[in-house]
């Protein structure tokens, strides 16, 4: 089983990936800027749905079966790491407090902060943070956390936005920030060989963010109309196993 570091843990697609890899007993290090909130994912994660009951049984060509894997997360671990990503300038200190494994499978970057507003209404501190926790701290976690991700030759990937492949009227900051993402994402790619690096693009997403945009959209708010965080979690964990020979670079989820 592998170790991954998740940012924005407790949001809907940073919760729901986090729920199928401590499904399949990896250690987890959770992120977020609330302590309280975190707590309450990480008990959340080691009871109920997600709490493993059955033995570890052996399927037919000897590997470990379905039920083997949800024992096996009965060892796995989870730890919580309260940051705040709009200070990238303090993230060093916080991981060194921490104390985090030399090796490190993966890297999911699902952190995000969005504010619309027309360039002529949005100020500067606005877009600092946007480009603060969007881009800046995803690229300062990274390059700390590079030596392990190289120990493990390991996988980062950077939940993006389809704002990210194109800007719309009042996302400037927003879609900036996550096209600066692209950017490092695929700057990284090229530095890194032993490195996988993946983009998810996700379109609207049934989450808490999508629903503070409908209200400054004034428009209403229906989950069904939007794919499910569980979904977009689905692909990003599907990237994470892809087979070693090869890499899965950039994906597009959008709903139907």
């Amino acid at each position: 089983m592998g170790t991954y570091l998740i940012t924005g843990a407790t949001g809907g697609i940073g919760t729901a990936v986090a729920e199928l890899l401590r499904d399949r007993g990896h250690d987890l290090i959770l992120t977020g800027r609330s302590a309280e909130r975190l707590a309450a994912l990480a008990a959340s994660l080691r009871g109920g749905a997600h709490a493993p009951t059955q033995v570890i049984v052996r399927e037919r060509n000897g590997e470990t079966g379905a039920a083997g894997r949800a024992a096996t997360a009965a060892g796995a671990t989870i730890r919580t790491v309260p940051l705040d990503l709009a200070e990238p300038r303090r993230l060093e200190a916080a991981l060194a407090a921490t104390g985090l494994p030399d090796r490190l499978d993966g890297l999911v970057h699902c952190a995000g902060v969005v504010h619309l507003g027309t360039v002529a209404e949005l100020d500067a501190d606005q877009w600092l943070e946007h480009l603060n926790v969007n881009l800046v701290s995803a690229a300062e976690l990274t390059r700390l956390l590079l030596p392990a991700l190289r120990a493990a030759e390991g996988q980062v990937v950077f939940v993006n936005s389809t704002s990210g492949l194109r800007a719309n009227p009042n996302w400037s900051a927003y879609a900036a920030s996550k096209w600066g993402m692209r950017a490092l994402a695929d700057s990284l790619r090229a530095e890194e060989p032993l490195l996988r690096v993946t983009t998810i693009f996700p379109g609207r997403t049934s989450t808490e963010m999508q629903r503070r945009v409908r209200a400054q959209e004034g428009r209403p708010y229906d989950a069904g109309d939007f794919a499910a965080p569980a979904t977009v979690a689905r692909v990003l964990v599907a990237a994470l196993e892809t087979p070693r020979d090869a890499a899965v670079t950039e994906v597009t989820v959008r709903p139907r």
